[in-house]
């Protein structure tokens, strides 16, 4: 019979960590929580300083029961739920429900799930950290406030099913701010001049600058023109070439959020997809003999901090691989905000010694291209510098100066193992030029003057949301992912070419919200509570001096909101049709998808059809329908034939009306990850728009 219980969150976790700690131990999981409020009611006590009613979580009574069952015959139970505010929570509702003394060293956190780790954490229990339960305690019951107060408003006001929360409503606010910019955006027309110059065999190119003087900004074709006749001839003159050394420093090791972030730019990953593979990497993954491991440290912090054994282990591994000066001589550091919990390390991998290649066979394809990302950001944090040779030359002719720039990686660095991935800058590449020298002339065989319009702001990405929000101080790292999935499954905001788009239903919630409830959505007030709820993990206040100071003025809005809210009907507009199954009018409904067609005469009758959007293109096929505008199951837009099934032509790339000057055959806009590009579907005739 075991001696110990130990009680972890996953039966994956449970597993690995037994195998470590012995016949003495044994190892149980409570799959999570065990209590919660209770969803039927509010489940908060507000007359009586905001007690919370826990209860039993629906179907969790026999893991319960069994936990009991192994308490009475241990000796000693030790609660090793993660490392964080919510793991903390979770031990301390053990403890209450398993007679556990909270004040005894029951409580084991571990960072990593790794021998050495796990052996070490359980030499140095302590007792249950009530400021972090209280965090945790805290977040959970003014969340509970939010959501049970306003959602049943939008429920008798809006529609059924409808919800609002602290981090959710600012979320989608960010997104309805960012449509109402891109769409009172009025493009400002400016101009570029390109030259094509030759030295020797060797081409480059140079772009116009401005005057002797000053840097000049072209905005219109008559100024272009005047320039253009200000040229003396095709020769230019070397006026100044000036060379530096550059240094660029490593990415730092992966917190939550940047390994969302440069996940779904890298791999394509949701939010979502990236915690539960880190999740899995994390809890342990079976290495054969060694049976199973935890590949990667815990995958919830916003700290950049790593240890000094995993920091020497780097450097003895990079200096092995590639070299010691490829091997950091100075200590990268993150300059902390006040927000940053430093509990526990950067996500990082467990051992640098077990590199992606040698992990191939013991992985999915997914979890090798996520563990992958983090070996590699972590090795290459511990590296060198890059050093780049960068040039800069002016050619001149008269008053007329064009600029070259060129840049070569002179000692790679880090960059031989990993590039960070940015949504605005390309990554670093070789740009060459000839060797010049002042005083020398060359000759340009080409002047490309180029009409470009200003663009609005992209729409938010996964990768930029979750990036805007940590700037901003709103939520933490566990809470991205859901937050992101909730406003989706609300029918707040549908997936455009990974960017969100806000719909009807979404701006009727957020203008409902944002009329009486304005602190809810306001960033600064979000962020002022986030701080509120780290100075209780602190232990700089008291958690429901927190709730108080935000429920006593949220209270009067609710009671404001609820009698004079006007009741928002979204009326069914007619679609102009007839339903080919009974002959009533078709009428346009709004679903979480957006809006689509219905029969009028529902219940009884209950055909339903996709709104089809004729984009004002003939069918490049037959000749004689028109392209219209679809989607498929997975809500990916792609265009088709009206005509079908006569006509089968389908296109992922939208078509557009005019022909290709170049063959006469059809365009099509396609989009890149930096714009959208107008590409012939037969020849290699191609057109970049900004």
């Amino acid at each position: 019979m075991a001696d110990y219980l130990v009680i972890v969150e996953s039966p994956a976790k449970a597993k690995t960590i037994e195998r470590y700690l012995g016949k003495k131990y044994k190892v149980r999981a409570s799959l999570g929580h065990l209590r919660d409020l209770p969803r039927s009611q509010m489940g908060v006590d507000t007359e009586n300083n905001y007690e919370p009613k826990y209860i039993t979580i629906r179907g969790k009574g026999p893991i319960l029961q069994d936990l009991k069952k192994e308490a009475k015959k241990a000796k000693k139970i030790f609660l090793a739920a993660d490392p964080d505010r919510e793991g903390e929570a979770i031990a301390w509702h053990l403890a209450h429900q398993l007679g556990v003394d909270i004040e005894s060293d029951c409580r084991v956190v571990f960072n990593e799930i790794t021998k050495d780790a796990i052996k070490e954490s359980f030499k140095n229990p302590r007792p249950i950290n009530m400021d972090l339960v209280d965090a945790q305690q805290a977040r959970r019951i003014l969340d509970r406030l939010v959501g049970y107060n306003i959602s049943p408003i939008l429920w008798k006001k809006v529609k059924k099913g409808l919800s609002a929360g602290r981090v959710q409503s600012v979320a989608l606010r960010l997104i309805i701010d960012r449509e109402v910019e891109i769409n009172s955006f009025v493009p400002e027309e400016y101009w570029s001049i390109v030259g094509q110059f030759k030295k020797g065999q060797q081409t480059f190119e140079a772009a116009f600058y401005g005057d002797a003087k000053k840097k000049v900004k072209l905005t219109d074709k008559k100024q272009v023109d005047g320039i253009l006749s200000q040229l003396d001839g095709d020769e230019f003159e070397i006026a100044s070439v000036v060379k530096k050394e550059r240094k660029r420093n490593p990415a730092l090791p992966f917190t939550t959020s940047s390994l969302q972030q440069e996940a779904a730019r890298k791999l394509n990953f949701r939010a979502r997809k990236t915690m539960m593979l880190a999740q899995q990497l994390y809890e342990g993954i079976n290495l054969g003999k060694e049976g199973s491991v935890g590949l990667i440290t815990y995958m919830r912090t916003d700290s950049t901090r790593i240890s000094d054994t995993a920091k020497t282990e780097a450097h003895s591994f990079i200096e092995s691989m590639y070299g010691k000066e490829y091997v950091a001589t100075s200590k990268a550091v993150k300059k902390e905000t006040t927000k940053t919990q430093d509990a526990h390390e950067a996500v990082r991998p467990t051992s640098v010694m077990r590199p992606p290649s040698v992990m191939k066979t013991v992985l999915s394809r997914d979890q090798l291209r996520l563990y992958k990302l983090i070996w590699e950001r972590f090795v290459a944090s511990q590296m060198a510098p890059a050093v780049l040779d960068t040039v800069t030359v002016d050619l001149v002719n008269g008053d007329v100066r064009f600029r070259a720039t060129g840049s070569q990686v002179k000692f790679q660095g880090f960059m031989k193992v990993y590039v960070e991935g940015d949504d605005d800058k390309e990554e670093e590449k070789d740009r060459i030029l000839p060797p010049l020298e002042e005083g020398e002339r060359v000759n340009y065989s080409d002047i490309d003057p180029k009409q470009h319009f200003t663009q609005p702001p992209p729409r938010y990405s996964e990768a930029r949301l979750v990036k805007t929000l940590e700037e901003l101080g709103i939520g933490r790292p566990s809470t991205y992912a859901p937050t992101l999935d909730t406003i989706q499954k609300r029918g707040y905001v549908t997936l455009d070419a990974k960017r969100f788009i806000p719909t009807e239903l979404g701006g009727i919630v957020h203008q409902a919200v944002n009329e009486y409830f304005q602190d809810i959505i306001d960033v600064e007030f979000t962020a002022h509570m986030e701080r509120g709820l780290d100075n209780v993990e602190e232990g700089n206040v008291k958690w429901v001096t927190i709730i108080d100071e935000f429920y006593r003025d949220f209270e009067k809005h609710v009671q404001i909101a609820d009698a004079e809210m006007e009741k928002i009907e979204i009326k069914d507009e007619p679609a102009g049709e007839d339903c080919e199954k009974c002959g009533s009018p078709m009428v346009f409904k709004l679903g979480r998808y957006g809006k689509f067609m219905a029969c009028s005469n529902f219940p009884e009758c209950r055909n339903t059809k996709a709104i089809i959007k004729p984009i004002g293109v003939t069918c490049p096929k037959c000749k004689e329908g028109q392209v219209v505008e679809r989607k498929s199951k997975t809500k990916r837009i792609f265009y088709g034939c009206d005509q079908y099934p006569e006509c089968d032509y389908v296109s992922w790339d939208k078509p557009i009306s005019r022909p290709c000057p170049k063959c006469d055959k059809s365009l099509v806009e396609k989009k890149l990850k930096k714009g959208v590009q107008v590409n012939c579907t037969e020849c290699d005739y191609k057109e970049d728009t900004q």
